[in-house]
Order: C-alpha cells, then sequence, then structure tokens
C-alpha cells in the first residue's frame, strides 16, 4: 500500500496535502482498491464554494460499490479537478498525483493538525484488514 509520507489522511480514507494555505483533497490508495474500478467520479462543489469539515464534496461510483468523498478541512474551493469526470479511471491508477479532486483554501488551518500522519494511516489500514 502506497501512503506518501508528506500527505496527511483521515479515517474515511482521504488525503490532504497542505502547501501554505491550500488544502488538496483525494483518495487513498487504500480506498481506491477496496472499490476496484472506478468508472464515474462527480464533484459537486464548484469553485467559490465553502466546504465544512465532514462536507461531502464528491461522489464515486465503481463496478462495486458507490462511495462519497467529504473534506477533510473546511474553507473555500479554488480548484477542481474537472479531468476526473472524463478519465474516472485515474482514481485507481494514480489516486495521489493526477486524482486529487478539489484544492480548498483553508479557513481554520489547524484542521490539518488533527489528520494522521502516513505511519498512523498505515496502522489504522492493518487493523481494518484483520
Amino acid at each position: 500500500m502506497n501512503n506518501p509520507v508528506d500527505l496527511k489522511y483521515t479515517t474515511s480514507d482521504e488525503w490532504v496535502k497542505i502547501d501554505g494555505n491550500i488544502a488538496t483533497i483525494g483518495i487513498t490508495d487504500y480506498a481506491q482498491s477496496q472499490l476496484s474500478d472506478v468508472v464515474f467520479v462527480e464533484i459537486s462543489v464548484e469553485v467559490g464554494d465553502q466546504v465544512e469539515k465532514k462536507g461531502v464534496v464528491t461522489s464515486l461510483e465503481s463496478v462495486k460499490a458507490a462511495a462519497e468523498v467529504s473534506s477533510p478541512v473546511a474553507g473555500e474551493v479554488v480548484e477542481v479537478n474537472s479531468v476526473l469526470s472524463q478519465t474516472p479511471e485515474l482514481v485507481n491508477s494514480d489516486p495521489y498525483t493526477k486524482a486529487w479532486m478539489i484544492k480548498v483554501k483553508l479557513s481554520n488551518p489547524s484542521d490539518a493538525s488533527a489528520l494522521m500522519d502516513a505511519a498512523a494511516y498505515e496502522k489504522y489500514c492493518q487493523e481494518r484488514s484483520h
């Protein structure tokens, strides 16, 4: 399982990359492997929208399940990855770089400090798979 050390993670399998006051959000390698082949991605927020911490921002459908992606942080959406609606398979092939979903300008930078680091997330995933 691939969990880059420069990211933060949630118990609902989202990742966050913090760059200054911008948070880039996507789903983890573990999440995409559980979903299997993602066939549909719908980002339900637009640039300028305010998102709440734990608010749903994206819906995913795979050949075996549907899932919702929540924002681990609160803030204003500054960018959405519109490529994913045309190429949902990027979620499976490249969950950490090409398949980011939204970028949010943090309204509360301390939101990120409550998230897990890569080692804690790895342990969390191992505990769930037993």
